[in-house]
């Protein structure tokens, strides 16, 4: 018993610890969106559907919610069309091919009639050897191969009569009558003609040599011979049968027309009507269930996927899976709302755009792509993969991404709608010639509409995104950089000289960050805020020191690390108090990671006793140290700029050697361990600080003590042109 319940907490303590782990709730998120996806597309939001069958009584009117197309009375139409078309085409001989087996037929039987014919004559070459071979056959026996062989029938009247004449014109009578014979049957016979082809024998027999007495032989003949030559050529009648089909214009049933009356009997064809318009309630069809499942949860692991190999940031982070989730659920809702109203083009109006703007300005551009390749597959799945919405959700989305790649202001928002909608017109007009649609032409404007609405709706509820899942954009973080924004200005009036330090470092951070390909933006803005704690106790600090006595000098090194030090926590009250990301919280808690107040240990190690021990721990700033590349760029430019400042005649290649020494401490005392920098980044980093330190305290000319304004003005205006060099 014991050892079960030593199992059962054992098994507990595991269940709770895979609970704890972040990537359980990732997890859960991913099962939401994906059960959302699915009620989404799986749930029809048209009217109520309607439960008849064929042969039932209607108990009420059942009217059409939307304008399609009726497909029973167009198909009957189609029908009876290529019917008729059909008929008039087998009347013309051109649908028709020469059967040439039929001719061949014929001709072998006009030979084999005159070769057996010509066994009734005797032969020149008979010998006594071959006598018995040799001998003519009789009128019997000639009558009967002809009938058995051949499928002649000569009476035995006309056999006497050919044999009554000599060998020679016999053999010119079967060559005329064989002339005759396949003239004709070299014509195009058809059935309904063939009478009247056998009957111009006698006319080309009246153009012959033929005896007169042999002419009837002739007629015979031909009356069995010739037979229908014609075969139809299938191709041509079902193309002239299609094209006739084709041809019918289609019949619609209107919005609002009663398609089956109160008391009528529900035919087949209006059960193919209520399918059409997704009124009939056909029995659950669990495999179509089953394909629609597999297909969400292919287009969310392709997603996922990408993800955990390009983006694994977002994965970790909770509230930018839940982001990305929402944008897509909310689409794809939008999306299928669309697609069932009574308004068949308003699916044109679908705002895959709106997805891929906000997901291009909150999370990434990269994502967006791939976000809107699948959206494009979700509009496909609601619009019955209608070729012409699934093309203008990709063109639309995918020019959402790149209008907005590089956003300055809510401006390039609504500049993105305006080439969203400039795609989505010309993709739409495009299409229209393609299909030959009309109704698609005149409704382009639709695409324009489209991209001004997304970027309407993105404008309006990019800030409330951004609130509520505590995401900072590129916009917000050019807002937060705005001079008027209350901190900077109370930062700007109360310590100046830590307002012009952070812009240095604003500037520095954002060419070393740049750089190295981090966010350069949220380096300067960050920079901005960093030092905000110093408003607490502006003098206190030497860049606020201007024309006074420092004060640090009427205090123990202890008091004044305990102020030094303290600008970081009051910065973080400050940024609580005025809602500051964490994103720019970050920047004021790590930008002295747990960096040593050096100036006041040292002072604090001389002043003390001999007994006294001193802490290097009491000393040091409480961290955390550096955790993103931006956080530990502002750190070192922070350092960086005020040891720079403190030198006395900067130049250059000073100011590069103390860059790289700062760069090196921070460095070897662990102050970069947590962040991603590398050495080759270090690197370009030193080289960003140089290039802009450099261009801040390059050289001036000194003029000397005895030459006033008014001299020097003097000078330039001798001259004659102020901007010129004096010749020499």
């Amino acid at each position: 018993m014991v050892k079960k319940r030593k199992g059962w907490k054992d098994a507990k303590k595991y269940i709770d610890a895979i609970l704890d782990r972040n990537s359980v709730r990732q997890w859960i998120l991913a099962v939401l969106v994906c059960a959302g996806l699915f009620a989404i597309l799986a749930i029809n939001f048209l009217p109520s559907e309607v439960d008849l069958e064929v042969g039932q009584v209607s108990p009420r009117d059942i009217v059409s919610p939307k304008t399609i197309v009726n497909r029973p009375e167009t198909e009957r139409l189609q029908r009876e069309r290529a019917e008729k078309a059909e008929v008039e085409a087998l009347e013309d001989l051109d649908n028709y091919d020469l059967n040439y087996a039929t001719i061949i037929r014929a001709e072998e039987r006009i030979d084999g009639t005159f070769t057996t014919l010509r066994q009734g004559f005797f032969s020149e070459e008979t010998t006594e050897e071959n006598q018995e071979a040799q001998q003519p056959l009789s009128v019997e026996e000639i009558q009967f191969g002809l009938h058995k062989n051949w499928g002649i029938e000569l009476s035995s009247d006309a056999i006497r009569l050919v044999l009554a004449h000599s060998l020679e014109d016999f053999q010119s009578f079967a060559a005329q009558t064989r002339q005759i014979l396949l003239e004709l049957m070299n014509q195009k016979i058809p059935e309904r003609d063939l009478q009247v082809v056998r009957n111009k024998v006698p006319e080309l027999i009246g153009e012959t040599q033929i005896p007169s007495r042999l002419q009837q032989v002739t007629y015979s003949l031909g009356q069995q011979i010739i037979q229908p030559n014609l075969t139809v050529n299938v191709q041509k009648i079902e193309q002239i049968k299609q094209d006739a089909s084709e041809q019918v214009e289609p019949v619609y049933v209107q919005a609002n027309e009663i398609i089956v009356r109160n008391g009528e009997v529900v035919s087949e064809e209006h059960i193919i009507i209520l399918q059409d318009l997704g009124l009939y309630r056909s029995p659950t069809d669990y495999l179509s269930y089953l394909g629609l499942l597999a297909i969400v949860l292919l287009l969310l692991a392709s997603l996922g996927i990408y993800l955990y190999q390009n983006k694994p940031e977002i994965i970790e982070n909770e509230a930018q899976l839940a982001l990305l989730g929402v944008i897509i659920l909310v689409v794809s809702f939008i999306a299928k709302i669309l697609a069932t109203i009574h308004w068949e083009d308003a699916s044109l109006l679908t705002p895959v755009a709106l997805a891929s703007i906000l997901i291009t300005v909150l999370l990434d551009s990269r994502l967006a792509i791939v976000a809107t390749l699948v959206l494009g597959v979700v509009v496909g799945i609601v619009t019955g993969f209608n070729s012409t919405f699934i093309i203008l959700a990709l063109a639309g989305g995918l020019s959402g991404v790149f209008g907005i790649s590089k956003v300055g202001q809510r401006g390039d928002l609504m500049r993105a709608g305006f080439i969203v909608g400039a795609v989505n017109f010309i993709v739409i007009v495009i299409l229209s010639f393609i299909q030959k649609d009309t109704s698609l032409l005149i409704h382009s404007y639709l695409g324009v509409l489209n991209g001004i609405i997304s970027s309407i709706i993105a404008i309006g509820f990019l800030p409330y995104l951004e609130s509520v899942f505590g995401i900072t954009s590129a916009i917000k973080l050019l807002e937060l950089s705005n001079p008027n924004h209350p901190l900077l200005k109370r930062l700007m009036m109360e310590a100046p000289g830590t307002y012009h330090h952070s812009i240095i470092v604003g500037n520095m951070a954002e060419a070393a960050a740049d750089a190295i390909g981090a966010d350069g933006l949220l380096a300067r803005v960050g920079s901005n805020f960093h030092d905000i704690g110093k408003i607490k106790r502006p003098y206190f600090f030497v860049e606020n020191q201007v024309g006074m006595e420092n004060p640090h000098n009427k205090v123990s090194p202890s008091l004044s690390t305990l102020i030094i030090t303290a600008h970081v926590k009051d910065g973080l009250e400050l940024a609580k108090q005025y809602n500051l990301p964490d994103e720019i919280t970050n920047f004021i808690a790590e930008h002295h990671g747990t960096d040593l107040v050096k100036y006041f240990y040292h002072r604090a190690v001389e002043t003390s006793n001999e007994n006294e021990h001193i802490e290097e721990e009491d000393y040091r700033y409480s961290g955390p140290r550096p955790q993103s590349k931006e956080t530990a760029i502002v750190s070192l430019a922070d350092a960086v700029e005020a040891a720079v400042r403190a030198l006395p005649k900067p130049t250059p290649g000073k100011i590069e050697g103390l860059v790289r020494k700062i760069i090196k401490e921070r460095l070897n005392s662990g102050q970069l361990d947590e962040c991603e920098l590398t050495f080759r980044d270090l690197d370009k980093i030193a080289d960003a600080f140089v290039h802009v330190l450099a261009g801040i305290f390059h050289p001036r000319i000194e003029y000397p003590e005895n030459i006033t304004r008014e001299e020097i003005e003097g000078k330039k205006s001798k001259s004659g042109n102020p901007h010129q060099q004096p010749a020499e």
